[in-house]
Protein backbone atom coordinates (compact mmCIF):
# COMPACT_ATOMS: atom_id res chain seq x y z
CA UNK A 1 0.00 0.00 0.00
CA UNK A 2 1.58 3.48 -1.08
CA UNK A 3 1.19 6.91 1.01
CA UNK A 4 -0.29 8.97 -1.67
CA UNK A 5 1.62 12.26 -0.51
CA UNK A 6 4.92 9.90 -0.57
CA UNK A 7 4.60 9.47 -4.17
CA UNK A 8 3.76 11.55 -7.67
CA UNK A 9 0.43 11.53 -8.24
CA UNK A 10 -1.39 12.68 -11.72
CA UNK A 11 -1.41 16.41 -11.91
CA UNK A 12 -4.96 17.82 -11.22
CA UNK A 13 -6.16 20.70 -11.96
CA UNK A 14 -7.12 23.45 -8.82
CA UNK A 15 -10.17 25.61 -9.40
CA UNK A 16 -10.40 28.85 -7.44
CA UNK A 17 -13.09 27.56 -4.87
CA UNK A 18 -10.79 24.80 -3.97
CA UNK A 19 -7.67 27.25 -3.69
CA UNK A 20 -6.05 26.70 0.66
CA UNK A 21 -3.65 28.89 2.00
CA UNK A 22 0.29 28.09 0.43
CA UNK A 23 1.33 28.66 3.60
CA UNK A 24 -0.12 29.74 7.51
CA UNK A 25 1.78 30.63 10.69
CA UNK A 26 0.25 30.38 13.63
CA UNK A 27 2.84 31.25 16.78
CA UNK A 28 1.48 32.10 20.67
CA UNK A 29 3.56 34.13 22.76
CA UNK A 30 3.78 34.64 26.83
CA UNK A 31 4.14 38.53 27.64
CA UNK A 32 3.43 40.82 30.13
CA UNK A 33 0.80 43.19 28.66
CA UNK A 34 -0.45 44.21 31.75
CA UNK A 35 1.20 45.23 35.25
CA UNK A 36 -1.42 43.18 37.11
CA UNK A 37 -3.75 40.18 36.19
CA UNK A 38 -7.02 40.34 34.60
CA UNK A 39 -8.04 37.87 37.11
CA UNK A 40 -8.11 38.96 40.74
CA UNK A 41 -6.78 35.83 41.98
CA UNK A 42 -3.38 36.23 40.92
CA UNK A 43 -1.12 39.97 41.07
CA UNK A 44 1.35 38.93 38.38
CA UNK A 45 -0.31 36.63 35.31
CA UNK A 46 1.11 36.70 31.75
CA UNK A 47 -1.14 37.10 29.05
CA UNK A 48 -1.20 34.80 25.80
CA UNK A 49 -0.48 36.48 22.60
CA UNK A 50 -1.11 35.19 19.43
CA UNK A 51 -0.57 36.03 16.43
CA UNK A 52 -1.19 34.32 12.89
CA UNK A 53 -0.03 34.77 9.72
CA UNK A 54 -1.57 33.71 6.63
CA UNK A 55 -0.69 33.80 2.75
CA UNK A 56 -2.04 32.66 -0.25
CA UNK A 57 -2.08 34.04 -4.32
CA UNK A 58 -4.50 36.70 -3.35
CA UNK A 59 -4.06 37.75 -0.39
CA UNK A 60 -1.38 38.17 2.75
CA UNK A 61 -2.41 38.92 6.03
CA UNK A 62 -1.75 38.98 10.45
CA UNK A 63 -3.85 38.48 12.43
CA UNK A 64 -2.97 39.38 16.25
CA UNK A 65 -5.50 37.68 18.98
CA UNK A 66 -5.24 38.60 23.19
CA UNK A 67 -8.43 36.10 24.46
CA UNK A 68 -11.14 38.62 25.88
CA UNK A 69 -9.28 41.44 25.41
CA UNK A 70 -8.81 42.19 21.53
CA UNK A 71 -8.65 40.80 18.11
CA UNK A 72 -7.72 42.63 14.97
CA UNK A 73 -5.99 41.91 11.30
CA UNK A 74 -3.58 43.69 9.22
CA UNK A 75 -3.33 43.28 5.50
CA UNK A 76 0.08 43.16 4.12
CA UNK A 77 -0.88 42.86 0.55
CA UNK A 78 1.00 46.35 -1.27
CA UNK A 79 -1.82 48.49 -2.41
CA UNK A 80 -1.92 51.99 -4.82
CA UNK A 81 -4.99 52.83 -2.85
CA UNK A 82 -3.57 54.84 0.41
CA UNK A 83 -6.56 53.80 2.53
CA UNK A 84 -5.95 50.01 1.80
CA UNK A 85 -2.28 50.61 2.30
CA UNK A 86 -1.44 48.81 6.02
CA UNK A 87 2.33 47.74 5.33
CA UNK A 88 2.92 50.07 7.66
CA UNK A 89 1.17 51.95 10.21
CA UNK A 90 -0.60 52.12 13.96
CA UNK A 91 -3.79 51.32 15.56
CA UNK A 92 -4.99 51.92 18.99
CA UNK A 93 -7.09 50.09 21.17
CA UNK A 94 -8.81 50.93 24.80
CA UNK A 95 -9.83 48.02 27.22
CA UNK A 96 -11.46 48.40 30.44
CA UNK A 97 -10.42 46.32 33.27
CA UNK A 98 -11.92 47.10 36.75
CA UNK A 99 -11.99 50.53 36.72
CA UNK A 100 -9.20 51.28 34.77
CA UNK A 101 -8.86 52.15 30.94
CA UNK A 102 -6.31 50.60 29.12
CA UNK A 103 -4.73 51.80 25.63
CA UNK A 104 -3.43 49.22 23.45
CA UNK A 105 -1.07 50.66 20.31
CA UNK A 106 -0.05 48.46 17.66
CA UNK A 107 2.78 49.67 15.43
CA UNK A 108 4.39 47.74 12.44
CA UNK A 109 5.89 48.18 9.37
CA UNK A 110 6.26 45.46 6.59
CA UNK A 111 7.13 47.68 3.79
CA UNK A 112 10.32 46.65 3.28
CA UNK A 113 10.01 43.39 4.98
CA UNK A 114 11.73 39.81 3.32
CA UNK A 115 10.09 36.32 3.39
CA UNK A 116 11.58 32.91 2.96
CA UNK A 117 10.04 31.56 -0.22
CA UNK A 118 6.42 30.76 0.04
CA UNK A 119 6.06 31.98 3.57
CA UNK A 120 3.75 34.10 4.98
CA UNK A 121 5.80 35.21 8.14
CA UNK A 122 8.70 37.76 7.39
CA UNK A 123 12.19 37.04 8.25
CA UNK A 124 13.50 39.87 8.22
CA UNK A 125 13.53 44.18 7.84
CA UNK A 126 9.97 44.51 9.71
CA UNK A 127 9.05 45.71 13.03
CA UNK A 128 5.61 44.99 14.99
CA UNK A 129 5.28 46.52 18.69
CA UNK A 130 2.54 46.40 21.30
CA UNK A 131 2.58 49.15 23.73
CA UNK A 132 -0.12 49.47 26.98
CA UNK A 133 -0.08 52.65 28.35
CA UNK A 134 2.79 54.22 27.05
CA UNK A 135 5.10 51.23 27.47
CA UNK A 136 5.95 48.44 25.00
CA UNK A 137 5.20 45.13 26.09
CA UNK A 138 5.55 43.35 23.11
CA UNK A 139 8.22 43.62 20.09
CA UNK A 140 9.51 41.24 17.18
CA UNK A 141 11.57 42.28 13.92
CA UNK A 142 14.83 43.40 13.42
CA UNK A 143 13.90 47.17 12.80
CA UNK A 144 14.37 49.85 15.82
CA UNK A 145 11.45 53.22 15.11
CA UNK A 146 12.89 55.75 16.97
CA UNK A 147 8.87 57.00 17.41
CA UNK A 148 8.20 53.70 19.23
CA UNK A 149 7.96 54.48 22.73
CA UNK A 150 10.56 53.37 25.87
CA UNK A 151 12.54 51.19 23.16
CA UNK A 152 16.10 51.51 24.88
CA UNK A 153 14.26 50.33 28.40
CA UNK A 154 13.37 47.74 26.38
CA UNK A 155 10.28 47.10 28.75
CA UNK A 156 9.11 44.20 26.69
CA UNK A 157 10.10 40.48 27.68
CA UNK A 158 7.87 37.98 25.77
CA UNK A 159 8.72 34.23 25.12
CA UNK A 160 7.98 32.22 22.24
CA UNK A 161 6.12 29.01 23.50
CA UNK A 162 4.40 27.45 20.11
CA UNK A 163 4.09 27.22 16.43
CA UNK A 164 1.90 26.28 14.16
CA UNK A 165 2.13 26.04 10.80
CA UNK A 166 0.38 24.75 7.17
CA UNK A 167 2.58 23.81 4.60
CA UNK A 168 1.36 22.89 1.29
CA UNK A 169 3.44 20.37 -0.74
CA UNK A 170 4.06 16.62 -2.71
CA UNK A 171 6.79 15.21 -1.18
CA UNK A 172 8.95 17.99 0.81
CA UNK A 173 7.75 20.50 3.72
CA UNK A 174 9.72 23.24 5.30
CA UNK A 175 9.40 24.79 8.59
CA UNK A 176 11.25 26.71 11.13
CA UNK A 177 11.93 26.21 14.86
CA UNK A 178 13.52 27.58 17.95
CA UNK A 179 15.52 24.86 20.45
CA UNK A 180 16.80 26.72 23.55
CA UNK A 181 17.26 30.12 21.48
CA UNK A 182 18.92 28.70 18.91
CA UNK A 183 16.66 29.03 15.58
CA UNK A 184 16.56 25.96 12.57
CA UNK A 185 15.31 24.96 9.75
CA UNK A 186 13.36 21.80 9.39
CA UNK A 187 12.07 19.55 6.59
CA UNK A 188 10.30 16.95 6.69
CA UNK A 189 10.76 14.76 3.14
CA UNK A 190 8.24 12.00 2.14
CA UNK A 191 9.35 9.62 -0.90
CA UNK A 192 9.58 6.15 -1.94
CA UNK A 193 7.44 4.98 1.29
CA UNK A 194 9.66 6.54 3.86
CA UNK A 195 9.77 9.88 6.05
CA UNK A 196 13.07 12.04 6.90
CA UNK A 197 13.28 14.48 8.97
CA UNK A 198 15.91 17.08 8.64
CA UNK A 199 17.52 19.94 10.87
CA UNK A 200 19.30 22.60 8.85
CA UNK A 201 20.12 20.51 5.87
CA UNK A 202 21.10 17.50 8.12
CA UNK A 203 19.11 13.70 8.45
CA UNK A 204 18.15 13.59 11.72
CA UNK A 205 15.64 10.36 11.93
CA UNK A 206 14.52 7.73 8.96
CA UNK A 207 11.20 5.96 9.34
CA UNK A 208 11.11 3.11 6.68
CA UNK A 209 7.56 1.40 6.25
CA UNK A 210 5.53 4.22 6.19
CA UNK A 211 2.46 2.39 5.15
CA UNK A 212 2.98 0.26 8.18
CA UNK A 213 4.52 2.58 10.71
CA UNK A 214 2.45 5.79 9.45
CA UNK A 215 1.96 6.94 13.56
CA UNK A 216 4.96 7.04 16.06
CA UNK A 217 7.12 9.08 17.84
CA UNK A 218 11.26 9.14 18.52
CA UNK A 219 13.53 11.09 19.51
CA UNK A 220 16.67 12.77 18.29
CA UNK A 221 19.22 15.65 19.09
CA UNK A 222 20.24 18.92 17.96
CA UNK A 223 23.42 20.30 18.60
CA UNK A 224 22.84 18.47 22.26
CA UNK A 225 19.14 18.77 22.48
CA UNK A 226 16.60 15.91 22.92
CA UNK A 227 13.90 16.73 20.40
CA UNK A 228 10.97 14.81 20.81
CA UNK A 229 9.60 13.75 17.24
CA UNK A 230 5.64 12.73 16.99
CA UNK A 231 4.27 11.60 13.38
CA UNK A 232 0.81 10.39 12.35
CA UNK A 233 0.02 10.10 8.20
CA UNK A 234 -2.79 7.87 8.89
CA UNK A 235 -4.90 10.78 6.99
CA UNK A 236 -2.66 9.94 4.30
CA UNK A 237 -2.97 6.54 4.18
CA UNK A 238 -6.77 6.77 4.62
CA UNK A 239 -6.81 8.79 1.45
CA UNK A 240 -5.19 6.29 -0.77
CA UNK A 241 -7.37 3.56 0.07
CA UNK A 242 -10.49 4.83 -1.65
CA UNK A 243 -9.10 3.34 -4.99
CA UNK A 244 -7.86 0.12 -4.00
CA UNK A 245 -4.27 0.71 -5.96
CA UNK A 246 -2.75 2.99 -3.57
CA UNK A 247 -2.59 5.68 -5.82
CA UNK A 248 -5.06 8.19 -4.44
CA UNK A 249 -8.06 9.64 -4.54
CA UNK A 250 -9.91 8.98 -7.43
CA UNK A 251 -12.06 12.23 -6.69
CA UNK A 252 -8.79 14.24 -5.28
CA UNK A 253 -9.21 18.33 -5.66
CA UNK A 254 -5.81 18.66 -5.76
CA UNK A 255 -5.06 19.66 -2.13
CA UNK A 256 -4.93 15.52 -0.86
CA UNK A 257 -9.00 15.37 -0.53
CA UNK A 258 -8.55 18.00 2.92
CA UNK A 259 -6.28 15.88 4.48
CA UNK A 260 -3.18 16.28 6.33
CA UNK A 261 -0.50 14.51 7.82
CA UNK A 262 1.09 15.77 11.49
CA UNK A 263 3.96 16.08 12.81
CA UNK A 264 4.61 17.58 16.42
CA UNK A 265 8.61 18.88 17.37
CA UNK A 266 8.94 19.11 21.24
CA UNK A 267 11.47 20.80 23.80
CA UNK A 268 11.63 20.68 27.25
CA UNK A 269 8.89 19.48 29.57
CA UNK A 270 6.78 22.16 30.93
CA UNK A 271 3.38 21.46 29.19
CA UNK A 272 2.45 22.36 25.35
CA UNK A 273 0.39 25.43 24.76
CA UNK A 274 -1.00 25.42 21.49
CA UNK A 275 -1.97 28.60 19.57
CA UNK A 276 -5.65 29.84 19.03
CA UNK A 277 -7.03 28.80 15.77
CA UNK A 278 -8.08 32.56 14.34
CA UNK A 279 -8.56 34.19 11.23
CA UNK A 280 -7.18 31.85 8.08
CA UNK A 281 -6.49 29.45 9.57
CA UNK A 282 -9.78 28.43 11.48
CA UNK A 283 -11.47 28.96 8.13
CA UNK A 284 -8.71 26.65 6.94
CA UNK A 285 -9.55 23.88 9.48
CA UNK A 286 -12.95 23.76 8.65
CA UNK A 287 -12.37 22.67 5.26
CA UNK A 288 -10.16 19.85 6.22
CA UNK A 289 -12.14 16.36 6.52
CA UNK A 290 -9.24 14.67 8.56
CA UNK A 291 -10.22 13.37 12.06
CA UNK A 292 -8.46 14.49 14.92
CA UNK A 293 -4.98 13.43 14.87
CA UNK A 294 -4.62 10.73 17.60
CA UNK A 295 -0.86 11.39 17.74
CA UNK A 296 -1.54 15.08 18.46
CA UNK A 297 -3.65 14.30 21.75
CA UNK A 298 -0.56 11.52 22.47
CA UNK A 299 1.87 14.48 22.17
CA UNK A 300 -0.09 16.80 24.67
CA UNK A 301 -0.59 13.98 27.32
CA UNK A 302 3.72 12.80 26.66
CA UNK A 303 4.54 16.49 27.94
CA UNK A 304 5.16 16.19 31.47
CA UNK A 305 3.16 19.34 32.63
CA UNK A 306 0.47 17.83 30.64
CA UNK A 307 -1.40 20.48 27.56
CA UNK A 308 -2.61 23.48 28.49
CA UNK A 309 -5.48 25.47 26.92
CA UNK A 310 -4.49 28.82 25.14
CA UNK A 311 -6.68 30.84 27.49
CA UNK A 312 -5.69 34.71 28.52
CA UNK A 313 -3.80 34.07 31.11
CA UNK A 314 -1.18 32.14 32.54
CA UNK A 315 0.91 32.00 35.50
CA UNK A 316 4.43 34.13 35.05
CA UNK A 317 7.67 32.94 34.92
CA UNK A 318 9.90 30.61 32.22
CA UNK A 319 9.12 27.76 30.93
CA UNK A 320 12.72 26.59 30.88
CA UNK A 321 13.46 26.68 27.13
CA UNK A 322 10.39 24.62 26.32
CA UNK A 323 8.89 25.03 22.94
CA UNK A 324 6.85 22.36 20.48
CA UNK A 325 6.19 23.25 16.94
CA UNK A 326 2.91 21.35 15.20
CA UNK A 327 3.52 21.30 11.39
CA UNK A 328 0.43 20.23 9.64
CA UNK A 329 1.50 19.05 6.18
CA UNK A 330 -1.33 19.35 3.35
CA UNK A 331 -0.60 16.84 0.16
CA UNK A 332 -1.26 18.51 -3.24
CA UNK A 333 -1.88 15.76 -4.85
Amino acid sequence: MMIPACFTQPTTIITSNQTLPQNVVTCIYQTQLFNSSLSSSSSSSSTYLTLSWSKTPFSHSLTIYAADIFTTTISLNPSTFSFFRSQHGSKSIYYHQRNRRHKIKLQWNFSRAKFTQNSAEPDSCFYFSISCNGKIKFFIGDIINNNLPNTQEKTFDSILLSRREHVFGSKSYVSKAVFMGCKHDIEIECSGGSLKVKVDGQLRLLVKRLAWKFRGNDKFFVDGVEVEFYWDVLSWLANGDSDNDGGGDKNSNGNGNGRHGVFVFQVGGDGTVWPEMVGAEKKLMKKGTSPGSGVLQWAEESSDGGRSSASSTMSSGSNGGAFSLLLYAWAKN
